[in-house]
């Protein structure tokens, strides 16, 4: 593809986000799109979003489980970068008509308090520089229409970031086996899913040090104070008005969202 042509669809994409509609999947309208020219249209809808007064604050990982991976006939994870207008905090209602098609993931989330530069990061590199982890909710929603995805689309839109949600409680990852941590996930208070850490490559810390090292072949460092988020431990769900959603990890702690229609 051009870069005339990243440009166009970026620019589609971002309007798409604006004007909280979908586009069609570009996988069918340019049968040819590999992933880097994914990467290209990302980067410009990115700046789009960066023209328009919003910042980095931060990188996630997508299309972590084995069952997604299948699912869009990829054998690795992707990534998206997070922006200011994304962030909530536990405790803020989320509201959702800001978003088109939203699904919930729940994930653990990495805060750094020193820079990441790959490639050559190691899981000891990356847990020297996390000054925490907390349970988070990722909203995902896709600005293509109806989800109908391959990994070119969904690296083209920014992974399908939405919005996302920290909470409150911090722990430390040299103080528990992120690995080995189990969570579950409660829907309007009744079980919906368990999983462990260890069902995100192999662990959150390795996916970190995935996207790290893959960012850093791109010249792209991760930065002192950045969110991380580390890929989703739970199956997609829809969401609507009025959901309530707890997820627990075991020896890090909770984290609770209620989802409105409207800011409050």
């Amino acid at each position: 593809m051009t870069p005339e042509q990243h440009e166009r669809y970026g620019d589609e994409l971002y309007e798409a986000l604006v004007g909280r509609t979908t586009v069609a999947p570009l996988t069918e309208r340019e049968p040819d799109i590999r992933i880097e020219d994914g990467y290209q249209i990302q980067q410009r809808m990115i700046q789009r979003r960066l023209d328009a007064g919003e910042r980095i604050v931060g990188k996630k990982i997508g299309v972590t489980s084995r069952a997604v991976q299948q699912m869009i006939g990829v054998d690795q994870p992707d990534f998206g970068q997070l922006t200011s207008s994304m962030a909530f905090e536990e405790g803020q209602p989320l509201p959702l008509g800001g978003l088109i098609q939203p699904k919930a993931e729940a994930e653990l989330a990495f805060v750094l308090k020193h820079d990441l530069t790959g490639p050559g990061i190691t899981a000891t590199d990356v847990i020297r520089a996390t000054d925490y982890v907390v349970p988070c909710f990722e909203i995902v929603d896709s600005r293509i229409t109806d989800w109908k995805i391959r990994i070119q689309d969904t690296v083209a839109d920014n992974a399908s970031c939405g919005v996302y949600l920290l909470g409150q409680t911090r722990s430390t990852p040299r103080q528990v086996d992120l690995n080995l941590a189990g969570m579950v996930l409660e829907r309007n208070g009744e079980l919906f899913s368990t999983a462990a850490g260890a069902a995100v490559q192999g662990g959150p810390v390795n996916a970190v040090v995935w996207l790290a090292n893959t960012l850093g072949e791109l010249g792209l460092p991760f930065r002192a104070g950045e969110v991380i988020l580390s890929g989703s431990q739970s199956s997609l769900i829809p969401v609507q008005p009025g959901d309530r959603m707890t997820c627990s990890i075991g020896g890090v702690g909770s984290c609770e969202v209620v989802f409105t229609k409207e800011a409050a």
